[in-house]
């Protein structure tokens, strides 16, 4: 099924993240030509692809489809190769119980309000 996809939303994402058609298209595993007529509206994508977009470009498959006016993202995507000890820590959550996630969101708000040691890794 096609989706109604807002084109102009998809350009105003990928124009915030500084990236060409080009690279969008790459990112997104698209061709060229095939992104560039999602962007300027002449196609229409399947929901999957709307959710690979949304993916790429940091932002909700409901703020491209026109459902929202909030751009933020709905969901995080962690990729065991890229990052494996965040994805391990996103597996533990998994299993919490609802207050040991809110012990885990408070000590993580803590830790955000600590600044990076100079030089230090991400650890």
């Amino acid at each position: 099924m096609k989706a109604p996809l807002n084109a102009e939303r998809l350009a105003e994402c990928r124009r915030k993240m500084g990236i060409t058609k080009l690279e969008a298209s790459k990112r997104m595993r698209l061709t060229q030509s095939g992104y560039l007529r999602y962007e300027s509206g002449e196609r229409r994508p399947t929901y999957p692809t709307i959710y690979e977009m949304a993916n790429v470009l940091n932002t909700s498959a409901a703020y491209l489809l026109g459902e929202t006016d909030d751009p933020k993202p709905d969901r995080v995507v962690i990729s065991k190769k890229a990052d494996p000890k965040l994805f391990r820590a996103a597996q533990i959550a998994q299993e919490l119980r609802a207050d040991q996630i809110d012990r885990l969101l408070a000590y993580t708000r803590e830790l955000k309000k600590e600044k990076a040691p100079k030089g230090g890794s991400k650890a």
